[in-house]
């Protein structure tokens, strides 16, 4: 009997709580664009300001989980978001809106980079990611539903903060830094050990990250998908008002039902798993989201801007919730999933003000149409990566040495779960020949057929 799976629902929530801000920013910009009597490019660059924030605490603190402890940093993030966007939504003056959403920004980044780190360490990173995924769609969508219909700039930073206070008693059960042996900190609980396991199994350590140049591409090439979407998302309202002759409250519903869209992506994303392996997902994915937001930025009636949006956020999760597992596949330790969620990060914290910058000067249409000529271009490295390091899981009765796990040879018989079945990318194990001088044990009279029914050791 195999125990059932726990959900990391502490994870589930810390994701949702650091993912919050990108998703409401298209209406965060408005806002802050009309209540606070901005220009688009103004309001552009705070939003870019805020999402830049959050990717700086990816990239200080991906080393620091283990250390100090994904209770305590996590504690640390949700208080930085609640204090600065709380403190952004209370007040009406420019300097003070910018400084909250910058705190607030490093405690979103902080709060992700702890989920990235643990959700690594699960058995299943793609389940837990898809299920922060499906969490977070849920959440912004209420809020598009919500928002459109009350007065005032900071009703979607209010509603991060809120999101960040709720969140807070989940913490208590995250584990707390432990002070190894030899002086390195090392998480404490099952999904901790597990990492630092798996770790020393492939033979990294702190000191030496396992395929770097994958992971390098995929970071460089993930900044730059990232920039694209959200130079897109940035601008999504002001598209749906100014382009399409929507009303405010009609935008949101649109955005309400994308990212209700979104929630079937990611449980179709999550009933698939690895049967298609990552590589199609992710180019064929990348594909799809360049048609839709070309179409959406050309976008200039309801049904077209509708449709656009609707399906490019069906697939946009679809594909992100890949790329997360690939990049928590290159390392058991998390620190590629924090590093290339960084660098996500940065392409995210460009993108509102990209998009700003280019729709002034060139129109929506060209700007879609830049946008997606970029998305088919980075879709080949990020493709490659996936053949290359990303792998799939073995078939039902495959044997392989790749990966080394014993689960392996009775994955067809004995009803397996496919999380536990090494992946084809899985650090290459050495098999070491022991001689055994014992003599020989005498032949049995007789040998039983081998049953495929059967359980090892069954009689």
């Amino acid at each position: 009997m195999y125990a059932p799976r726990t959900t990391p629902w502490p994870l589930v929530a810390l994701f949702t709580a650091g993912y919050l801000a990108p998703y409401l920013l298209p209406t965060t910009v408005g806002r802050l664009e009309r209540g606070l009597d901005l220009t688009p490019t103004q309001a552009g660059g705070v939003g870019s300001l805020l999402l830049l924030s959050s990717a700086t605490a990816g990239f200080l603190l991906a080393s620091r989980v283990e250390r100090t402890g994904a209770r305590t940093l996590a504690r640390l993030g949700l208080v930085l978001a609640a204090v600065g966007y709380g403190g952004a939504a209370l007040t009406t003056s420019v300097p003070a809106v910018v400084a909250g959403a910058v705190v607030g920004g490093f405690g979103s980044g902080t709060a992700t980079t702890v989920a990235a780190t643990r959700i690594a360490a699960e058995k299943d990173p793609h389940r837990a990611s898809a299920l922060g995924l499906l969490s977070v769609s849920a959440l912004a969508g209420g809020v598009y539903l919500t928002v459109p219909h009350l007065p005032g700039h900071g009703l979607t930073l209010a509603a991060i903060a809120l999101t960040a206070l709720a969140v807070w008693p989940l913490t208590a059960r995250l584990p707390g830094g432990t002070v190894g042996a030899a002086g390195t900190a090392r998480p404490s609980g099952t999904a901790g050990s597990a990492a630092v396991g798996s770790a020393e199994a492939d033979g990294s350590d702190a000191g030496r990250l396992p395929y770097r140049r994958s992971g390098m591409v995929l970071a460089g090439a993930m900044l730059l998908w990232s920039l694209a979407q959200n130079a897109l998302w940035g601008v999504s309202g002001r598209i749906g008002v100014g382009q399409a002759h929507l009303s405010e409250p009609t935008v949101g519903v649109v955005f309400a039902v994308a990212l209700g869209a979104g929630l079937l992506g990611v449980l179709g994303a999550g009933a698939l798993g690895s049967r298609l392996g990552r590589a199609l997902p992710i180019g064929g994915g990348t594909v799809v989201i360049a048609g839709c937001i070309a179409l959406s930025a050309s976008a200039t009636g309801l049904g077209s801007f509708a449709f656009g949006e609707i399906a490019w956020n069906t697939f946009y999760p679809v594909v992100l919730s890949y790329l997360i597992g690939l990049a928590a596949s290159l390392d058991a330790r998390g620190r590629w999933a924090v590093l290339v969620g960084s660098a996500s990060s940065l392409g995210t914290a460009a993108g509102p003000l990209t998009g700003s910058v280019l729709s002034a000067q060139a129109g929506f249409p060209v700007m879609g149409a830049v946008l997606a000529v970029g998305l088919l271009l980075v879709a080949v490295p990020m493709t490659g990566v996936a053949l290359h390091a990303g792998g799939r899981a073995l078939l039902p009765g495959a044997v392989r040495r790749r990966g080394g796990h014993a689960a392996a040879v009775v994955a067809a018989t004995t009803g397996t779960p496919s999380g536990a079945v090494p992946e084809v990318g899985a650090p290459e194990q050495s098999v070491v020949e022991i001689p055994l001088d014992a003599a020989a044990v005498p032949a049995r009279g007789a040998y039983d057929t081998a049953a495929a029914t059967r359980a090892p050791g069954g009689v």
